[in-house]
């Protein structure tokens, strides 16, 4: 055998055990992988029952009512559709009707969603007090920006913004 054909054969060999590698790790990986839905889609794509997946929208106004032992029953929406969320746990500080929300649990029958996990978004216009106060020392800080907050731009202008970006 020339050193060509061997060269070849260890080449594909590793090939194979590469594809092979991938191809166990993305199977593993299949149950986990839990994909981000709106309301909207979850009605468009007729998603059936038991599909573990995650819930994406606004916590819809009026909707929230708290149950015996940490139930909560709120309606998730995009202004398109709207879902019942049954959650039983403690929410995060920045859960809120109006409010941004990611839901992580399983979709049951009827478009009803058992949440396991609840995470509150906040919106784009947040900035942390401390970025705040330190934009406002350097003179950045615009008053007449959207809510009083300064654009994106000069949050990342030079200079320090506090004592947390010292560390």
């Amino acid at each position: 055998m020339t050193r060509k054909k061997r060269r070849l054969i260890l080449i594909a060999a590793c090939g194979s055990v590469l594809a092979l590698a991938v191809g166990l790790i993305l199977f593993a990986m299949s149950g986990s992988i839990v994909f981000f839905k709106s309301p909207s889609e979850i009605e468009a794509q007729a998603i059936p029952s038991g599909t573990r997946l995650r819930l994406g929208g606004l916590v819809q106004d009026g909707s929230l009512k708290r149950g015996p032992d940490q139930t909560i029953d709120f309606a998730v929406t995009d202004h398109g559709a709207t879902i019942a969320v049954q959650y039983k746990g403690l929410l995060p500080d920045l859960f809120r009707e109006g409010q941004g929300v990611v839901a992580e649990g399983v979709l049951e029958p009827g478009n009803r969603f058992r949440a396991d996990t609840v995470l509150a978004k906040h919106d784009e216009s947040y900035m942390p007090r401390e970025v705040a106060d330190a934009l406002k020392k350097q003179g950045r800080w615009q008053e007449g920006g959207p809510q009083g907050q300064a654009p994106a731009a000069s949050a990342s202008a030079g200079g320090t913004l506090g004592p947390r970006s010292e560390r």
